[in-house]
């Protein structure tokens, strides 16, 4: 029918959200040097320390190649080193250096603004809701 509007689907507000959100990450962390998905990478090593590329690819949501370039960048300012896992010589975990960490703690006020704003309109009990919502889609994808 003409003139009918339909609601938008929730992968395209989904993919809005995201998109946005990058994009002001992005500027948030442009004057620390790194690009919003190098500060993924970081905040998940801030969360699960000696990860292998691989895992850290996975959980940043970017491609092992894409890693590879990102872990040299990283690597060479000083921000993750790379050692050998003891368990397994062949392999080597990636780690957070004190630099990538003050790095981090100096972004982070910044972040937790603009996560604040994108809530902001949300009651408390909103918030929860749309957090355990955004887990059940992921898990119910993954």
């Amino acid at each position: 029918m003409v003139g009918t509007q339909t609601r938008p689907s929730l992968l395209y507000m989904v993919k809005q959200l995201e998109l946005v959100v990058r994009s002001h990450l992005d500027e948030l962390v442009k004057p620390a040097g790194i690009t919003a998905l190098q500060y993924t990478a970081l905040t998940v090593l801030e969360r699960h320390d000696g990860l292998s590329a691989a895992q850290l690819a996975r959980d940043s949501f970017v491609t092992a190649q894409s890693m590879s370039d990102l872990v040299r960048s990283l690597e060479s300012r000083g921000l993750i080193r790379r050692e050998r896992n003891p368990r397994s010589r062949r392999e080597l975990l990636i780690l957070l250096t004190d630099a990538g960490r003050e790095l981090l703690a100096r972004v982070a006020g910044p972040v937790r603004e603009l996560e604040e704003r994108m809530v902001r309109e949300l009651t408390g009990h909103q918030e929860e809701q749309f957090r355990q919502a955004l887990g059940k889609a992921w898990h119910a994808l993954s």
